[in-house]
This record gives C-alpha cells, structure tokens and sequence, in this order.
C-alpha cells in the first residue's frame, strides 16, 4: 500500500478511532479492527499485497485463530483505549499505542502494521518496543532484522527512494473500493480455477463419450453372427470334420462364404457365435444406457460451468464448488446424486432421472422436497428432521433447482413440501399436496 494512503488512513483514525472494541485474526494473513461507534477495518497483511480496506457487511472468521499471536492480541488490544496513532519513523509502518486495563495494572502496548512489501509483518510491543509476539516470526538466519520474542526490535534499515506523493478525496471511499477490487479480482482468479477444473472434466467425458462403439455397429455385428451361427446350424448335415469354410446361400437365396473353426465342431463353432452374438446384442443395449448417463453427467457440468460465470461473489461460488480440504479423502463409491452444504444443511440434487429416483426412494419423511412448478426439472432434497427449516435454506434449495433445470436467467417458481406429502407414480413422476411455492431469481 502507497506510503500517501497509509498517512491519509493514520489521518482518518486519528479523527474517528478512539478506543479498539474488537480486533482478532479472520484469516491466516488478515485481521480485522473495530473501533468505536462500529467503525470498522481490515488490514490484509499478505506479503507484498499488504492492503487496508473497508467492506459494507461484517466478514466470517475462516477458522478460530488460537496461536500465542491471537490469544495476546486480544487480550492486550480488546477494549482498549487508544493513546496514539501514527505513522512510525516516516515509513510504511503504523503504530498502534493503546492501555487497557487488567486486575493487576494498566498496560501499555503497541501494535506495530509493517507495509513493508515482502517483509510485511504485525509486532506486538511494550514500551520499550521489545517484541511480546508476532505474526511471522524472524530470526537471525533468515535475515538481519530479528523479530524473535523478548528481543527488542531492530529499526528497519531507511529506504533511499522517495515515496511516490498523491491524495485521495475521500480516503474511507476509497477503502471501499480496495475491497471491491479485490475481491472482484479475487472472484475472477477463482472463476478461472474452477472452471478450468470444469473444462478438464468435460474432456474427460467427450473422450469417453466419443471412445464408446456405435450402438448402429454392434448390433449389425449381432445380428451377422446370429445368421451365420443359425446358417451353419441348418448345414450341420453337409459340413464335413476337415472343412475351413461354408460356400452356401443365406435366407435370401443370395451366395455367402461363412469361415469356419477348424479347433471345434460345427455345432459347438455355431453355439459360440450364437453366445458372442448375445453378448453383442447386450452390450449395443448397455452402450445404450452408458453413453446416456455420461451425456447426462456431460450436461450437468455445462450447466455447472454456467452457474459458475454468473457467479457474483466468492460465498456464491464456494457454495458450488466448495474448495477440497487438505486432508479430505477421495470417495471410491460412486455418490447417486450432487450434494451441497449450506448453513448446516445437506442439499441434494439429482443429476439425472435415475438419480431424482433415488433421492425420492432414500429421503426420509421430515426431508424438504423441491421442483419446478408444473414442467420438468431436477428434483432436490434437503435433509431435515424437523418441521421447519430456515427461510434462507428454503431460497437456497429453490435458486438451485431452477439454476440446474433451466438454460436462461429469469424469474421462476418453485414448489416445496416435506418428503411425506410426495407420492411416487412412476420413475420420477410424483403428485404432491400440500406444498408451498416460491418465486426465485436466477
């Protein structure tokens, strides 16, 4: 961050920022600062992108952060009232000097924000500018500067270019504006990831879609064995033990040349093409079935990769396509239908007819049912076991049945019911009463 907009932040504060309420770390590199009357900050302190931004809703902690760094931030900053803030040595470097109040005495501490590329760092203080704790410990190893525990802190070496010179209009505008362009820019990489990981799985799929034999093809490999084999059948009487070849007419009366095996009897030779006849006919019929359920599983990643651009912030995004913890196993069985988790809720999608048939028969009674109002569309499930869920569950499941049933954006109606109130006709048809509708925009 620019060395003039780190003055103009210390300005900003110096105004509207008497006393620190709240401070603790929400992500492995970002903590945020509430002062007083809700005011509050976020400094991102990720090496080389060091950033202070402001954002309209409050952000979730990613995990809770317990390490000796976050237990003695809190403790010595929460509820504190500010002494002084400054930019420290006319560097990118603000202090931070508060008091607060334990059983025992008052303590003075400093929590020094370095912007200092890729030595960016947060140091907790005393007085005398020794280190209490640290986000990124240093030692003498890894550079000249120590930021060890109980050492007092080395001046960081003065730089000799000039600061680039500016000045924002209204610099808590501005703040705004950081976080919007990085989480727009955030929200665009992340895209990009995800639907590269799309794009690899359709390939997948083409391949193997366009790698399957012709139904057309096998079954005309079919039905020539079974003429051949029932030829030969009906020639049994004139085949003789030595022959290599049958020259006879087929049904039509037309001349046909059918090899013969020399390692086996006409008869069991004609058994044999009857048997790979059979399993060809079974196999057109299954290639069938396969290259339908892969074309469906083919269609349900394109409507993914479309969600997926429409995506306007990142929750929207993690909620399609959560990112894999690190030490999440693969799941070796096949799963019968696409799942999703929100708010403590598992929502359940099927992708296909054969899948919708399996949540219907696998949901249980207290289970909320969701579908298209009055044409076709996948059906979805949330697991439930009491009478209610919450209204922002309910928009949920409803943006996402429509999302995975309809091409266009627009304005559809849901309908939605407990399990119990879903009748199964046939397949996936069902009658259902009573049931709630909702509008959802997509």
């Amino acid at each position: 961050m620019k060395y003039f907009l780190l003055k103009q932040v210390v300005e900003y504060l110096k105004e509207n920022a008497h006393i620190i309420k709240l401070i603790k770390r929400i992500d492995n590199n970002i903590i945020i600062i509430e002062f007083n009357n809700n005011n509050t900050l976020y400094f991102d302190m990720t090496k080389g992108q060091s950033l202070i931004y402001k954002k309209k809703d409050r952000a979730n902690a990613k995990k809770d952060y317990n390490a000796p760094f976050d237990v003695l931030l809190q403790k010595r900053f929460t509820n504190s009232k500010i002494e002084y803030i400054n930019i420290y040595n006319e560097d990118k470097v603000i202090n931070i000097k508060v008091n607060s109040s334990s059983s025992y005495k008052k303590l003075t501490t400093i929590l020094q924000l370095e912007f200092t590329g890729k030595h960016t760092n947060i140091i907790i203080l005393d007085e005398d500018r020794v280190v209490l704790e640290a986000l990124r410990h240093v030692d003498e190893f890894s550079s000249s500067r120590i930021v060890k525990t109980g050492h007092k802190l080395d001046e960081i070496p003065r730089q000799k270019f000039q600061f680039v010179q500016g000045h924002e209009e209204n610099i808590e505008e501005y703040l705004y504006k950081v976080y919007e362009t990085k989480e727009q820019n955030f929200l665009d990489n992340l895209k990009k990831q995800k639907i590269v990981g799309i794009q690899k799985k359709l390939k997948k799929l083409k391949d193997l879609i366009d790698s399957l034999p012709q139904k057309e093809k096998l079954t005309e490999e079919s039905n020539l064995l079974y003429k051949n084999a029932s030829i030969i059948l009906s020639n049994l009487h004139s085949i003789k033990p030595y022959q290599k070849t049958l020259e006879t007419n087929d049904y039509e009366g037309n001349k046909i040349k059918i090899e013969l095996q020399s390692s086996m009897n006409a008869s069991t030779y004609s058994n044999e093409l009857f048997k790979k006849a059979k399993r060809l006919k079974q196999k057109a019929l299954n290639i069938s079935i396969e290259k339908s359920s892969l074309m469906q599983k083919y269609e349900f990643l394109l409507k993914m990769k479309s969600n997926v651009q429409k995506c306007t912030n990142i929750d929207e995004l993690e909620f399609l396509l959560p990112k894999k913890q690190k030490n999440q196993t693969k799941t070796v069985k096949q799963q019968n239908y696409e799942n999703f988790f929100f708010n403590g809720y598992k929502i359940m999608l099927g992708r296909n007819e054969r899948e919708n048939i399996y949540l219907l028969k696998n949901s249980k009674a207290s289970d909320f049912w969701f579908h298209l109002k009055d044409r076709t569309s996948c059906h979805v499930i949330v697991q439930n076991s009491k009478k209610t869920i919450p209204d922002e569950v309910i928009v949920k499941a409803a943006q996402l049945c429509a999302k995975f049933s309809v091409e266009f954006s627009g304005n559809y109606l849901i309908d939605y019911t407990q399990r119990r109130n879903v009748k199964i006709q046939s397949g996936s048809n069902v009658l259902y009463n009573p049931y709630t509708t909702i509008e959802v925009d997509i």
